[in-house]
């Protein structure tokens, strides 16, 4: 009986031990958010917000957590990066995201990303964008007071038009950039300041091989899937993201939110 006791509780300790691990493995990178900080300064003097990737389907930072963020960066602007979600029954949350993310007032751009393109009926999430005053860049461009802001639509869906992006942009101006899939930036024929994207998350789950199991694009197969790198049109940024796709876990990848320093 004492035997069977104490074997019983061998195999609740190593359950335990191995729950524990789990969480704190593949869980808790996906709760413990990183503000990752980029310097590289173009003249500007402005502060943006990146938030990329927020797949609100399978996202554990909540949107009190996404408006603190905002009030504690005061960034100039906020751009999103694209993929919000692909289920139209996560259109709700998603709007609490976005109430969340504008209730500072700052300025919000975005673009879509190819899990957008997957709602059934994508004017919706559109609709959503409009209520809450952000303007969805799809292959165009805003002129604000010190750059020019261009969105290109998501290459990996065969959406983007960079020289419709890039028409009639004043070249007096620094060009920035944002999109979803930075893959966009090897068939870049116009020159840029500073390009801001996602997609990659990062790795999501840092094992070797992982783009081989999961291709994600010439980009990822070269070994280019997060931070800042440069080509010969400008400089781009690939974010970690702060959801995740496929599973709702990472591996020695952190959830990011992005302030780059222009």
């Amino acid at each position: 009986m004492l035997k069977r006791l104490s074997d019983l509780i061998i195999v609740l300790i190593a359950l335990i031990g191995m729950s524990a691990l789990f969480y704190l493995l593949l869980i808790m990178p996906t709760q413990w958010l990183k503000i990752e900080r980029v310097a590289h300064p173009i003249g500007l003097g402005k502060r943006f917000l990146q938030i990329s990737d927020l797949h609100v389907d399978m996202l554990r930072i909540g949107p009190d957590k996404m408006e603190a963020v905002v009030r504690a960066e005061k960034p100039d602007y906020i751009v999103l990066t694209g993929d919000y979600t692909y289920r139209r029954e996560y259109l709700p949350r998603l709007a609490l995201y976005l109430k969340a993310i504008t209730a500072v007032g700052v300025p919000v751009y975005a673009v879509l990303g190819n899990h957008d393109y997957q709602q059934p009926r994508p004017r919706e999430m559109l609709t959503l964008f409009r209520e809450q005053g952000i303007a969805i860049l799809r292959n165009g461009s805003v002129s604000l007071p010190e750059f020019t802001l261009i969105g290109i639509d998501n290459y990996s869906t065969g959406h983007s038009r960079i020289s419709e992006a890039f028409l009639n942009i004043e070249r007096s101006k620094p060009a920035i950039v944002i999109t979803h899939d930075p893959n966009v930036v090897l068939k870049m024929n116009q020159n840029y300041d500073y390009l801001m994207a996602g997609h990659f998350h990062g790795k999501q789950f840092n094992i070797p091989f992982f783009f081989k199991l999961k291709p994600k694009g010439p980009l990822s197969q070269r070994g280019i899937y997060r931070g800042l790198h440069r080509s010969e049109q400008g400089a781009y940024y690939i974010s970690k993201g702060i959801g995740q796709a496929g599973v709702n876990a990472r591996f020695m990848v952190r959830s990011e939110v992005t302030v780059h320093e222009l």
